[in-house]
């Protein structure tokens, strides 16, 4: 996982730490001895796609370097339920200190990646690329859009800062379509930035006012109806990329990708991703 050593995602973790363990697992504490070793392992109750398993580790390490992790799955895996999908080995407070933190990344990542998983198998024979968007969890948008590629599915642009996006209240604000476009590029010439833009449209009409004036690399084709979608790739007819968003559920995207759009963009794989459950078990003596 290429993001552990990203310098957010080990804040994430201290923040975790601090949230949840504060000046101590006082429970564990209470009632086990210090020195004490024991065995735990971690089980699937559901079935699904698996992410989260060198994140673990690396939580596990951070509680506790002398914690013995051994996993049996990689991220991506497919689990079903009673998979075992790791084993952990060491001191009985450590191991129960870091169970909830754990499980509770792994349970959020794995059911995004599942729910990716999903929609990229129902559109695995169309072209259209399915995207995730900025309706993330604050502080946890590089580890789900990790998810969201776990499961097969890709990433839209991770910020405001690494691409442009032209929404109707932009549009609205800058007196039009071709004002929002030319101001933008006067602005990204301006401090010397290159990046890509995007223009959110609403109607043909305006589809139509973004192809007159041109200067975006990407339509954004917004609330259409799959039959309105249609319409609108002919009208653009590869002048441009393409990307239908809003509304468009799992019973419904197939539909929108037999239209030949490039992207379809889904903020229901980060925002309504029901979290997969998983379970810590104790190894008995």
């Amino acid at each position: 996982m290429d993001l552990l050593n990203h310098p957010d995602i080990n804040d994430l973790i201290e923040i975790a730490i601090r949230e949840d363990v504060g000046d101590g697992d006082h429970s564990s504490m209470a009632c086990i001895p210090a020195d004490q070793q024991g065995h735990a392992y971690c089980i699937a109750k559901e079935a699904g796609i698996i992410a989260g398993i060198d994140l673990a580790k690396k939580i596990f390490h951070r509680i506790d370097p002398n914690i013995i992790y051994e996993a049996h799955l990689k991220d991506g895996d497919e689990i079903k339920v009673g998979t075992r999908v790791f084993d952990v080995k060491g001191s009985d407070i450590s191991i129960l200190t870091a169970e909830r933190l754990v499980l509770n990344f792994m349970q959020r990542l794995s059911g995004i990646a599942s729910q990716s998983k999903k929609i990229s198998l129902i559109l695995k024979d169309y072209k259209t690329t399915i995207l995730d968007t900025r309706k993330t969890t604050p502080g946890m948008r590089l580890l789900e859009k990790w998810a969201v590629k776990t499961g097969g599915c890709s990433n839209h642009r991770i910020g405001l800062y690494d691409m442009v996006m032209l929404k109707d209240n932009h549009i609205d604000f800058a007196g039009g379509i071709e004002q929002a476009i030319k101001k933008t590029n006067e602005y990204l010439q301006n401090k010397g930035l290159k990046l890509d833009i995007e223009i959110e449209t609403r109607s043909l009409d305006e589809v139509q006012q973004v192809l007159n004036y041109g200067g975006v690399k990407r339509i954004m084709l917004d609330n259409f109806s799959p039959e309105l979608l249609k319409e609108a790739i002919l009208l653009i007819n590869g002048q441009y990329e393409t990307e239908a968003s809003g509304g468009i559920t799992l019973s419904t995207i197939e539909k929108y990708a037999e239209s030949g759009v490039d992207f379809i963009s889904v903020g229901a794989l980060t925002h309504s991703s029901k979290s997969i459950d998983l379970s810590m078990r104790v190894v008995q003596k």
